[in-house]
């Protein structure tokens, strides 16, 4: 018997994740959204992937695009999470960060990290795809902590 989704959900949030925001040029503009489904895939090449929901309106954006900017948030930018994860005009949501444009991709200023990926395939699944891309530039900060999803809150690391 399948497991139920909500369950799922519930057991599945026991496993902290970071926090990102993913980013792409659209054909009106920066378009992005928060995801926490984001992983390394490989080394050779240096690839990612990042699971953008169907219903997004940052997926055709980042398909026609074809380049897209994974931006790892850091501890306080819950607020800029929330933003990017509402269903405001993307306008609004890039009225409330600024950002660069770094390898052809909008990048937020004052990420924990980004990385600039070339979009290689993109797999939908369930109610979700799949997207991978091949890192062509990346930055991070050497100092600052991580935004963490834990549980269904925003949470950051604690040392005991």
């Amino acid at each position: 018997m399948p497991a139920e989704p909500h369950r799922f959900r519930e057991v599945m949030g026991h496993f902290a994740t970071g926090v990102a925001v993913v980013t792409c040029d659209g054909s009106d503009g920066p378009s992005g959204l928060t995801t926490s489904a984001v992983c390394s895939l490989s080394l050779d090449p240096v690839l990612l992937l990042v699971c953008l929901d169907e219903t997004s309106r940052t997926l055709p954006a980042l398909a026609a695009a074809g380049r897209f900017a994974v931006n790892l948030l850091r501890e306080g930018q819950e607020p800029l999470a929330a933003t990017f994860a509402s269903k405001v005009l993307m306008r609004e949501k890039f009225e409330a960060v600024t950002h660069t444009v770094a390898d052809g991709v909008p990048v937020l200023d004052d990420a924990l990290a980004w990385l600039a990926c070339e979009l290689r395939e993109l797999l939908p699944r369930g109610d979700h795809t799949i997207a991978i891309g091949e890192v062509t530039a990346l930055d991070a900060d050497p100092g600052g902590r991580p935004l963490l999803y834990h549980r269904g809150s925003f949470t950051g690391l604690h040392y005991g």
